[in-house]
């Protein structure tokens, strides 16, 4: 099992980095904390102080086409936001 699939670089989540050292991943839905936070300290190599998850439904979506309207929704996700301890970071920009 892949438990993290990738980091969330949004607006949102950017302000939450500048403002209070936390950074958000979409995780594995059957992910506990713990091996989040085992997956995240290897891989960066940082120390976490706390984590939160919460499960993101998918929104509904709606268009117009030849066969009229069609609806659906987007697939709902796991979000972890990790808080890291004062003068950590990471990097997601250092590998590309």
């Amino acid at each position: 099992m892949e438990i993290l699939k990738k980091p969330i670089l949004t607006e949102k989540a950017t302000a939450l980095n500048e403002k209070f050292n936390r950074f958000a991943f979409k995780v594995d839905h059957r992910a506990n904390k713990l091996q989040i936070k085992g997956a995240i300290e290897k891989m960066y190599g940082v120390n976490i102080q706390a984590i939160n998850t919460m499960i993101v439904f998918g929104k509904t979506k709606s268009r117009n086409t030849k066969a009229g309207m069609v609806s659906g929704n987007a697939a709902k996700y796991k979000k972890a936001i990790v808080t890291l301890k004062d003068g950590e970071t990471i990097d997601f920009y250092s590998n590309i």
